[in-house]
């Protein structure tokens, strides 16, 4: 298999493998294989400078037999159609996973976020908005935050889409603001929800959590909250890494040093992570080849591949990041003793925050943070076990397990809705 492999053939594998180990009907698989639709748009913006830049956006929408299409907008320079229908398709099996009444969705604008500024972004926004609105909505398609956006840039979202349809419309998106619809512990759920199926993961395997060596590879708003709230539950932060590298102190770095207390955002130096004393700067290569408990790949896709995926020395790998390891990788780690928690579930906690945020607006009542953490938890503990009890049952590791309860719960609604044949 070629480590050249694009997130969208690799997403269709996985696919397949869950559907073969399941006995499928074929027509399961030919169904999920590709996204039910894909729109691509083109929309001008006026700059500062007063020129006309012609942007490109797209939505995918890969299957709502279980419900309308959720996921992230990004705005990213990398931005591919192939990519995001892969992330649309990975949305998906979040959803079924945890058992949500949601199907996958995924979307964006391909631009680089670092030279707009915020009212070339604004604009850019509500162009694309304007765009996919014939496709969105909160019964068929609910967007939330994803790579370089917001709150804020959700906010925008809502208002475009509201503007469009003559009336305030806050079930449209999630993420927002919560003056505006947001839900209380929504930006730490991703976070919240990896850390939490982290801790199942170490009492099965009878891993200590209280001084748990943990290395983080990413610091954004999943990684610098995974720090902060490990930390609080009391397992030993060794490593930390941004995209110009990292640091490294077996006695453990204190990430409230690292982070604004207030919003949880990174405090860089011109150099990236500022310094931390008796902290040794290694790279993100050697973040994850470090001798830890528990590593988690919170940054980008295919950051563990066939090339240093038997370098991994970690008891737990724990994928905050969506497709950080290559199917290559994959296959080297499935022959190593590693424990995975795989994508699909360690990093559905901000899906699942995403759905209690619908809910609230569309019932116009709104709970407390507490409220939310507690339904937060029994989603994902609920999840992990039903991943691991596919595994036991079938003797396959946890991220076949998670795409087969996944298939599992589409192939029924599938079934049901006559959709088989």
């Amino acid at each position: 298999m070629s480590e050249n492999l694009n997130m969208f053939r690799a997403a269709q594998l996985q696919i397949k493998e869950a559907c073969d180990k399941l006995k499928c009907k074929p027509a399961v698989y030919e169904i999920l294989k590709q996204p039910a639709r894909v729109l691509e748009v083109s929309f001008p913006v006026k700059m500062d400078d007063g020129s006309i830049k012609i942007f490109t956006g797209y939505r995918s929408q890969h299957n709502d037999a279980l419900g309308p299409a959720k996921g992230g907008l990004r705005f990213s320079t990398s931005l591919s159609l192939d990519e995001t229908k892969a992330l649309s398709m990975w949305m998906t099996f979040k959803g079924a996973i945890v058992g949500l009444p949601y199907g996958g969705g995924k979307g964006g604008v391909a631009c680089n976020p670092r030279e707009l500024s915020l009212q070339e972004k604004e604009a850019v926004t509500r162009g694309y908005i304007r765009a996919i609105a014939p496709i969105i909505g909160p019964q068929m398609d609910i967007p939330a935050p994803d790579v370089a956006t917001n709150p804020q840039i959700m906010g925008w979202v809502m208002d475009e889409y509201s503007r469009l349809q003559g009336f305030n419309n806050f079930g449209v998106v999630t993420g927002k603001p919560l003056s505006i619809g947001g839900s209380l512990g929504r930006t730490q759920a991703t976070a919240m929800g990896c850390c939490l199926v982290i801790r199942e993961a170490c009492r099965k395997l009878g891993i200590a959590f209280g001084g748990a060596r943990v290395a983080v590879q990413g610091f954004g708003n999943a990684g610098a909250n995974l720090t902060t709230i490990l930390h609080d539950m009391g397992a030993k932060i060794v490593a930390v890494s941004d995209i110009k590298g990292g640091i490294y102190r077996a006695e453990g770095i204190d990430p409230y040093t690292l982070v604004k207390e207030d919003d949880r955002l990174m405090q860089k130096s011109e150099k990236g992570i500022i310094e931390y004393p008796g902290a040794q700067a290694i790279s993100n290569k050697e973040l994850l080849a470090l001798d830890c408990d528990i590593l988690i790949p919170a940054a980008v896709e295919n950051q563990i591949t066939g090339e240093n995926a038997g370098q991994v020395r970690a008891k737990i790998l724990a994928e905050a990041a969506n497709g950080p390891t290559t199917p290559e990788g994959n296959e080297i780690l499935k022959t190593m003793d590693i424990f995975i928690l795989p994508d699909v579930l360690a990093s559905a906690g901000g899906v699942t925050v995403s759905y209690f945020e619908w809910v609230q607006n569309l019932q116009s009542y709104y709970w407390t943070k507490e409220e939310v953490q507690q339904r937060l938890e029994q989603k994902m503990i609920q999840a992990f076990e039903n991943v691991c009890g596919v595994s036991e049952e079938y003797g396959v590791d946890m991220r076949s397990a998670a795409y087969m309860l996944g298939i599992k719960h589409l192939a029924e609604a599938m079934e049901a809705r006559g959709w088989l044949g």
